[in-house]
């Protein structure tokens, strides 16, 4: 939402007329539309510790469980180099792929809280069969309604959060979702650290505990208001008005509630949303927001660390123990991450976080992949002083990503799309993301089978592409209320001649409004605009 405080650097509208402060009833939507992100955590975490565990290979996967204590003949990269296992864990993604579509049309039509109890309501009922499944097309059928789940969670929190925060403080607010993403992550790490000692069922308390969060948020959602900027879309503007004033705790919200109005306006004029994603005018928020940088996010090698750490430290010789072990770590390191970014995001940007952290993410792929290429041996231990080092790389990869393409890869999309494009845009930021987490976990255990420790060298050269991409293309967004962002393009150094070329670009009307006064005389403006 285009809210927050009087007075700031908000742009040329009417973001300085703005007012409000940080209410109760702000701080509980917030808290409860941001434990939508526990969900997509709680998965990752859970999916890498359960595809470790003996006692689930045997049921399961008895193929990967034979190879993995019988490893003398082949490379240890190679012990769960498995299709159906990987098809375990990308199944969920495929089904969130699908199941964004459907969720555009239910957060446009039904608003955003509706996705998000509908989200709920699947992933539990996948966390169940799960936990119950007696063979793998059940697991299969289990991850589905976990996919479909995530997809309309992750469609529908970061817009909500996003929606509802105070500009001044919109990039924190979002970073909840990644926060509680984080945090689920680290959960299920330490759940399956214990459960992993419960044979021969402790797999099935991992799986069932999803179910949790899953009621939680359900029940949570319940309570939560809609979005102002919901409400106007679906043209319910009483109703809007009262929730705009209670979340900013003062009735004096005619500029934010008039910006909504006219936002809503344009929204209403525009017909067959997906396929103005394609306007010249909207190129930027396609390359970037849609395309760029929910591939990019996926692209960096984070999520295959995430499903697979258990499995990457077992194959480097950690033991079953201490490999879930490391990856509470890991998950620790996330979580310190997503906290540095929450307090920075808006006084830095997101530009700074970007470039820094993807400094800070090629060294450590660097140095993983050096590591591996020296001493990596077969069915051979790593030493103890090897062994920590590449676990200090790998933390400060991950906390690198904490702080920058974990949260900000859901952040800057969200706050890029118009209104009339939001839900449509924010349904295409998921299923291209989610299609590049499938298919970089379908294929990163057959790529450290064959590519070995160039494949931690081939994340290290996307990220530098990825860096380059933000350099050159992404303005800065800090503290620029939601309905503005589109100046920004209309001011940067590539993307004005882009946008400009189109004769519906909002920004030919609003130049000549600036032009009017300096032309009293009726001088007629230029047209190079």
């Amino acid at each position: 939402m285009a809210g927050g405080f009087a007075g700031g650097e908000a742009g040329a509208g009417r973001a300085e007329f703005y007012e409000g402060k940080i209410t109760g009833y702000f701080i509980l939507a917030c808290i409860v539309g941001s434990f939508g992100g526990s969900l997509f955590g709680y998965d990752l975490g859970v999916s890498s510790g359960v595809t470790s565990m003996d006692d689930f290979l045997i049921k399961f996967f008895p193929d990967v469980y034979d190879r993995k204590h019988a490893h003398l003949h082949e490379t240890d990269y190679c012990k769960y180099d498995n299709q159906l296992l990987t098809l375990f864990t990308s199944s969920l993604y495929f089904a969130g792929l699908v199941s964004t579509f459907g969720a555009s049309y239910v957060t446009k039509r039904r608003g955003r809280r509706a996705s998000i109890m509908v989200g709920a309501a699947s992933f539990f009922l996948g966390g169940a069969i799960n936990a119950a499944a007696q063979n793998v097309a059940m697991l299969i059928i289990g991850r589905v309604l976990l996919g479909a789940g995530i997809g309309f969670g992750n469609q529908a929190v970061p817009l909500y959060l996003s929606e509802i925060a105070p500009y001044r403080i919109r990039g924190a607010i979002n970073q909840l979702f990644q926060l509680t993403t984080c945090l689920g992550i680290l959960v299920a790490d330490v759940i399956n650290y214990f459960t992993d000692r419960l044979h021969p069922w402790g797999w099935r308390l991992s799986l069932g505990l999803a179910m949790g969060p899953a009621t939680a948020i359900f029940v949570g959602a319940l309570f939560l208001p809609e979005t102002p900027n919901s409400l106007v879309e679906r043209g319910m503007l009483d109703e809007a008005r009262r929730v705009l004033e209670k979340v900013r705790g003062t009735q004096k919200v005619d500029a934010e509630f008039e910006d909504l109005k006219e936002a809503s306006e344009a929204a209403r004029a525009v017909k067959g949303t997906f396929r103005n994603l394609l306007a010249v005018r909207n190129r930027p928020q396609l390359v970037i927001g849609a395309l760029g940088i929910p591939a990019f996010q996926q692209l960096s090698g984070m999520n295959s660390i995430l499903f697979y750490s258990p499995v990457i430290f077992q194959s480097l010789g950690f033991g079953s123990s201490a490999a879930l072990y490391s990856s509470i770590i890991t998950g620790s390191m996330l979580v310190v991450g997503a906290l540095i970014s929450m307090v920075t995001v808006d006084r830095l940007g997101r530009r700074f976080l970007f470039i820094e952290a993807g400094i800070q993410m090629i060294a450590s792929m660097v140095v993983v992949a050096v590591i591996l290429a020296l001493k990596f041996g077969h069915g051979e231990e790593l030493t103890k002083g090897v062994s920590t080092v590449l676990v200090v790389a790998i933390c400060l990869f991950v906390v690198a990503y904490g702080w920058s393409w974990g949260p900000l890869g859901w952040l800057v999309p969200s706050e890029l799309f118009p209104l009339e494009m939001r839900s449509a845009g924010q349904s295409v930021v998921v299923c291209v993301n989610l299609f590049w987490t499938a298919a970089v976990a379908q294929c990163f255990l057959a790529a450290m089978c064959h590519l070995r420790w160039g494949v931690f060298v081939l994340f290290a050269a996307l990220i530098v592409v990825m860096s380059i991409f933000i350099v050159l293309l992404l303005p800065e967004t800090k503290q620029v209320p939601i309905e503005e962002i589109w100046m920004l393009f209309d001011k940067h150094w590539y993307w004005k001649r882009i946008v400009r070329k189109d004769p519906k670009y909002q920004g030919h009307q609003h130049h000549q409004q600036e032009m009017a006064p300096a032309n009293p005389a009726g001088v007629k403006p230029s047209s190079d605009v």
